[in-house]
């Protein structure tokens, strides 16, 4: 909530109080600023209640509102029942000082002292992460990063199996593609993972461990393909600027008896039952419309198992707050996992799970066409190789984690302003390049200069554009939306470029040179730090 906002609801609280309303003030900004900068819609659910005309109820709210001529400048009514606020000049211009005394100005401390686990990627060694996992990573890390500037102490976590069937075949594929180095007649797993990524760890093995391995050293291969791929993995986050604070093992719960003790306690309760050779978990008497194998007839539990017991974990550990990243193939399944933590009788109303839809490379207007399993694919490294972590991270986050992303590769290769990650950068490498050529100038004008001379249409909109930045963060915050920041950083470099455009920053005028000089600083500190929460680089030069 920005100061305005806080300023005008309580000023409405207490108009309602004197008139004897129960409903609690409403407001919102205005679409159109030709009715003010903020409206409140009140006098309509008003009107409901009491049965009274909207616009008179709007008068009567007017008549006892109370504000500082120096805050609002003016308040109208409008139909069906809006009242408008619009707020003074020097209100806006006021803002340029708070920014320069902090650099880290739209933070808060709203949430000090709460913890938060946000758990991303959390994708198997099998093989090179995939831009779909590189999509999660980013809206991950952002996300942790949203929480850190409104208080928040962020565990980043990565959750992966090495127990299961995909890293079985894993061991299986390299296996093979050894047998094949060394002259050995070998028929490929079905399902087997392909790629030159494979035949690589073959090639590693065979030159450590020689020729003289057979079918017997199964876990050689699955151990040595694990380490090998989990390193790229790790060295792919951090060149997206990726990195998690823990890693949980999914063998750790098998190995000290969580899942065991699970299992007694969910048998115990009547949860869990034997059918055509498998265990079921009822999830019909927690309400869901069918029950789900538990346990498969080979004996492999399947993934619910052993997600239940690390979310078990996670919710011991005591955290305020605990996000999952999930991709939309998990969309039928978490609420199998937040179900059966409920039978355990565990809180599950601070566990927010994001489901983010896929990506797809589009070049030249058509789709590139990749296959996973088959390694027919273009992985993150290759893509950070191309583009640069700045635009990968960017266009990760253009569409609301909820929409399918069409990942354009032309215009992520375009090296204008027309590509909207440089869009941002030549905003902020350009008010640096200003301030560099009025670094004499410069020394005074942070501390002496009349905001007041700060009264253009496009100063104004620069203005409202930094005082929204709070309000930006604790939004981003509630919503757990990476895009809400990248769209405010567009429309704030807009309106800098607009500005840019109509007024000249250092002129004959030293007053006005010396206020323009602290607008421009000003926007320079909320590029830099809406840029830093996103993982980008705010460049000096470009």
């Amino acid at each position: 909530m920005s100061k305005a906002t806080e300023k005008i609801l309580i000023s409405l609280d207490k108009a309602f109080k004197k008139l004897n309303y129960q409903s609690l003030p409403q407001i919102s900004k205005t679409k159109n600023q030709m009715y003010g900068d903020y409206s409140s819609s009140s006098p309509l659910s008003l009107a409901k209640e009491t049965g009274q005309n909207p616009i008179e109820i709007a008068k009567k709210i007017q008549q006892k509102l109370k504000f500082d001529k120096d805050f609002i400048e003016n308040i109208s009514i409008t139909n069906p029942g809006f009242i408008n606020f619009k707020l003074s000049k020097s209100f806006y211009q006021s803002i340029i000082n708070e920014v320069l005394l902090n650099n880290k100005f739209g933070s808060n401390r709203s949430n000090d002292g709460k913890t938060a686990n946000v758990e991303f990627v959390s994708a198997n060694p099998t093989g090179p992460l995939t831009i779909g996992h590189g999509r999660n990573g980013v809206i991950g890390d952002i996300i942790s990063n949203i929480l850190e500037w409104n208080g928040y102490s962020v565990t980043r976590e990565y959750y992966f199996n090495n127990a299961g069937r995909q890293m079985r075949i894993l061991g299986e594929s390299v296996k093979a593609r050894y047998l094949e180095l060394i002259g050995k007649p070998v028929s490929f797993p079905s399902g087997g993972y392909k790629g030159d990524y494979i035949k690589d760890i073959a090639l590693k093995i065979l030159k450590e461990k020689g020729n003289k391995l057979s079918d017997k050293d199964d876990n050689i291969f699955k151990t040595t393909a694990e380490t090998l791929m989990f390193n790229d993995i790790k060295k792919t986050l951090s060149d997206l600027k990726i990195n998690f604070d823990k890693y949980s093992n999914e063998k750790d719960y098998y190995d000290n008896g969580s899942i065991d003790r699970m299992l007694d306690e969910f048998k115990q309760m009547g949860y869990i039952y034997d059918k055509d050779g498998a265990t079921w978990f009822n999830f019909s008497k927690l309400g869901h419309e069918q029950d789900k194998v538990y346990i498969k007839k080979t004996g492999e539990p399947t993934y619910r198992v052993p997600d239940t017991a690390y979310h078990r974990d996670k919710i011991e550990r005591g955290f305020d707050l605990i996000v999952d990243i999930f991709g939309a193939d998990h969309k039928d399944a978490y609420p199998d996992v937040i179900g059966a933590l409920n039978a355990l009788g565990y809180k599950t109303d601070h566990i927010n799970v994001i489901i983010y839809q896929f990506v797809t490379l589009i070049r030249d207007g058509k789709k590139i066409k990749m296959s996973t399993r088959n390694a027919d694919f273009i992985t993150i490294s290759e893509l950070i190789d191309q583009l640069g972590s700045d635009v990968v991270r960017y266009f990760f986050i253009m569409r609301g984690v909820n929409s399918h992303l069409n990942f354009d590769l032309n215009l992520a290769e375009d090296q204008s302003d027309k590509n909207p990650v440089f869009y941002l950068q030549y905003a902020h490498a350009r008010i640096c390049s200003i301030l560099h050529r009025a670094k004499d100038f410069n020394k005074k004008s942070l501390k002496d200069f009349d905001s007041n001379l700060l009264n253009k249409e496009s100063e104004l909109n620069l203005l409202k554009q930094i005082s929204d930045f709070p309000t930006v963060i604790k939004n981003a915050c509630t919503k757990l939306e990476p895009q809400s920041i990248s769209i405010y950083l567009n429309e704030i470099a807009s309106d800098f470029h607009k500005f840019y455009n109509e007024c000249k920053v250092i002129s004959n005028d030293s007053e006005k040179t010396k206020s323009r000089l602290a607008l421009i600083s000003a926007t320079k500190v909320v590029l830099k730090n809406g840029l830093s929460i996103l993982g980008i680089s705010a460049p000096k030069k470009m």
